[in-house]
């Protein structure tokens, strides 16, 4: 017998999650920690090899490419038809590397700073293969992130942001929303899931 590729609704139910949905597809090669903490909508599909670990709210109709790790110890919110790509790293908590402190989580508390902040991805915001998200960042709805980016600063709605660190390049389409509101009325037609 073949080993189905993503977990069975028994199965996350067993995995312990806070609350999920219809259609969700999680990779059995994905790791979640702290499940309790993690709220998934309907139509949500995680890739294989991701991790998810703290707060975490993901909406309807996510993807999360492979290889990708969400770490939400001060909360991550993904809003409906968001996603991230391949390889794409989300910080809501990073050590402090100005040489003042010791890094790295075997270290005690008290000779160590953090630097954290919820992450907020809206509603058709992307973020691009191979980019890192750092804490307190906020991507607008329809912010588009470009691959290799270092999102350190929040991204403005409806824009296009590309560089190390990203900077905006142009404005976005919002024809999105009218693919949206078409999506919408064929669900309500039975003509999507």
């Amino acid at each position: 017998m073949a080993i189905e590729t993503f977990y069975n609704e028994k199965e996350l139910e067993d995995i312990g999650l806070k609350q999920f949905g219809r259609n969700v597809k999680i990779s059995r090669k994905s790791s979640i920690y702290a499940p309790e903490k993690v709220v998934i909508g309907n139509n949500v599909r995680i890739d294989d090899f991701c991790i998810l670990s703290g707060n975490i709210n993901l909406g309807s109709c996510i993807h999360i490419g492979a290889y990708s790790a969400l770490y939400g110890q001060t909360g991550i919110t993904m809003e409906d038809y968001s996603g991230v790509s391949a390889r794409v790293l989300v910080y809501s908590i990073s050590d402090d590397y100005s040489g003042e402190f010791m890094t790295n989580p075997m270290i005690p508390m008290d000779l160590k700073q953090e630097i954290e902040g919820p992450i907020q991805m809206d509603k058709h915001s992307i973020i691009g293969a191979g980019s890192i998200v750092l804490p307190k960042v906020h991507v607008g709805e329809g912010g588009a992130v470009g691959a290799m980016s270092l999102v350190n600063k929040s991204i403005e709605p409806w824009t296009v942001n590309v560089g190390i660190p990203s900077r905006k390049i142009k404005e976005r389409s919002k024809n999105i929303l009218n693919l949206e509101r078409k999506y919408l009325e064929g669900v309500r037609e039975g003509r999507y899931v």
